[in-house]
């Protein structure tokens, strides 16, 4: 049992990439002391990796590090990255970076006799040893043996040289070229690195991808598929694509739609705080105006918020929603809400995701809104998007943010559902259809909630209007055949009216024709009560005679 646990315990030891989601992916990094290799063709950025891998040790992890190019010049390589915020001058200036360029000339080997890399290995060594270095990059392997014919020296010099990295105790990364039939020109660097990574550049339909796979990487478990990663003005992120395990944390707390008498159709009150909402509907249903509805509800209770708009720039979104009364542009400058808005063929599917993912961990959102979903289908096929949308989703739910996707539903086509609607319909907690209501000579629109899990919700189509106001949601009107809208609903409200307003004057009708009935029965009532008391009034007369004369004769 202790043996067992002391295995257990043990954790391979690895090297920090500083790379954004490459960590995840390895299980913690590089391996340490160890050389990795990494491979790809010309653009996919392995020069770059390598020098983020550097300067992320200095500037997080506090260990020195040497570049050495065979290729590009100092100033040219220090010039390149500058963009990316690196300073290399001042990291060199402080004494935690080495950056050395070693040309290699076939003539001058030729004219050298026997190759050998001892000139390098003290080169490199004097680098590690004058600063201390931790983390090492040769960039690129074939430049140094670009003269070199005779295979075997080759292989013993490619093999000398990674043991030498490992007696040296650095973590190592050694660039190299795509071979036709092998993962790099000579065909044995993939053997004798610890790890391998290898770095493909695509195009697909004219929208290029950039991906990550790790080949192997010896004695430690890491991500086996293929990694969209992402360069921009920081550098390269990477994005896991294993979709995460279903345990992520629920909240019982309902936030508000933001729609005036939407929420009454929810019997909780609105949304639960941290599921997904989707709102279908073909073009013109206001799925838009929705969406904002839900960001401005979300910007007033202090919630900061990103908008995706596919079809929108912000200054036309903020125009437009100000002619309903809604004012994002305040949210903005509050630094509550930020709108990105770009052509979904800007970047492929992965990237997309990568860029919400970075967006995220920035701007640390509550609630975000992406109009529409369905434009992703231009760059990508069903299964990809999809694919996609299943980790947009995981990821969303393991940061508890309350998303608001919208998806555009074909006027061509109402019995077989929109590949996106369909992707993402059985994923979503709660689903929202706006349509069009066509009458005789008029569209309307109606809204209705198709499930909305953990919470009771109204099953009644309601109708409803947009005006300067914004929206309104109508009573629902029944007639004789069921719901009724627009100009049926005003018709029958007009004969309602009318027909309230006849029964109206009948019953008044009717009330004065029973006051006069009472008065009549009134009048009656008082003249048989005036002939009853007349005759009483006799009666009491000829009693009292009586009396009288009663009297008198007993006298008598």
């Amino acid at each position: 049992m202790q043996k067992k646990s002391k295995i257990h315990s043990f954790t391979f030891p690895k090297t920090p990439t500083g790379v954004d989601g490459l960590d995840e992916i390895t299980d913690g990094g590089f391996p340490k002391g160890r050389p990795t290799l990494i491979c790809g063709g010309a653009g996919c950025g392995k020069t770059l990796l390598s020098m983020q891998f550097l300067i992320k040790g200095i500037t997080e992890y506090k260990e020195p590090g040497v570049f050495m190019s065979f290729e590009e010049p100092s100033d040219d390589l220090t010039l390149n990255v500058k963009s990316l915020g690196f300073d290399l001058e001042k990291l060199k200036a402080e004494k935690k970076l080495v950056v050395d360029h070693v040309r290699v000339e076939r003539s001058e080997i030729e004219e050298a006799g026997e190759y050998d890399l001892d000139g390098l290995f003290i080169r490199l060594g004097h680098a590690i040893d004058s600063i201390k270095a931790k983390r090492v990059v040769l960039d690129t392997i074939e430049s140094l043996f670009a003269g070199l014919d005779n295979q075997a020296i080759l292989r013993a010099e490619l093999r000398r040289l990674f043991h030498w990295l490992k007696t040296k105790g650095v973590t190592a990364i050694i660039t190299g070229e795509r071979g036709e039939a092998t993962l790099t020109r000579q065909g044995l660097e993939e053997y004798v690195s610890d790890c391998v990574i290898v770095l493909d550049h695509r195009v697909i339909e004219q929208v290029s991808t950039r991906r990550l796979r790790i080949v192997k990487y010896r004695g430690s478990t890491h991500g086996t598929n293929e990694y969209p990663f992402l360069i921009d003005e920081d550098g390269i992120s990477v994005l896991p694509i294993t979709s995460l395990k279903l345990d992520n944390e629920v909240s019982s707390e309902v936030i508000s739609t933001g729609v005036p008498g939407l929420n009454e159709m929810f019997q909780g009150g609105g949304f639960y705080r941290g599921s997904n909402i989707l709102v279908s509907g073909t073009a013109g249903t206001a799925k838009t105006t929705i969406g904002c509805y839900f960001a401005n509800e979300q910007c007033k209770n202090k919630e900061k918020t990103i908008y995706f708009a596919f079809e929108e720039s912000p200054h036309q979104l903020v125009r437009n929603m100000r002619s309903i009364g809604i004012d994002m542009d305040v949210h903005i400058k509050k630094g509550l809400l930020q709108i990105h808005s770009a052509r979904p063929s800007l970047n492929g599917l992965e990237l997309h995701l990568l860029t919400l993912r970075k967006l995220i961990r920035e701007f640390k959102p509550t609630t975000i809104i992406i109009d529409p979903i369905s434009n992703l289908i231009s760059v990508g096929s069903e299964h990809e998007v999809r694919s996609m949308l299943v980790r947009l989703i995981d990821m969303l739910k393991a940061h508890n943010i309350t998303a608001l996707f919208t998806s555009l539903n074909k006027q061509t086509d109402n019995f077989r559902p929109d590949l996106a609607e369909e992707s993402v319909s059985s994923l979503v907690d709660t689903w929202i259809t706006v349509r069009d209501m066509e009458g005789i000579g008029e569209r309307n629109r109606g809204i209705f909630i198709i499930k909305a899990r953990g919470m009771g919700h109204s099953n009644q189509v309601r109708e409803f209007v947009i005006n300067n106001n914004g929206i309104e949601l109508l009573d629902v009107e029944l007639g004789p055949n069921g719901i009724l809208t627009g100009a049926a609903r005003q018709t029958y409200r007009f004969k309602k009216t009318v027909s309230d307003i006849k029964l109206q004057n009948e019953i008044s009708r009717k009330d004065r024709e029973i006051a006069r009935k009472r008065k009549v029965l009134e009048a009656n009532i008082e003249a048989l009560k005036n002939e009853f008391e007349s005759a009483e009034e006799e009666l009491s007369i000829l009693r009292a005679t009586e009396e009288l004369q009663a009297k008198l004769s007993s006298k008598k």
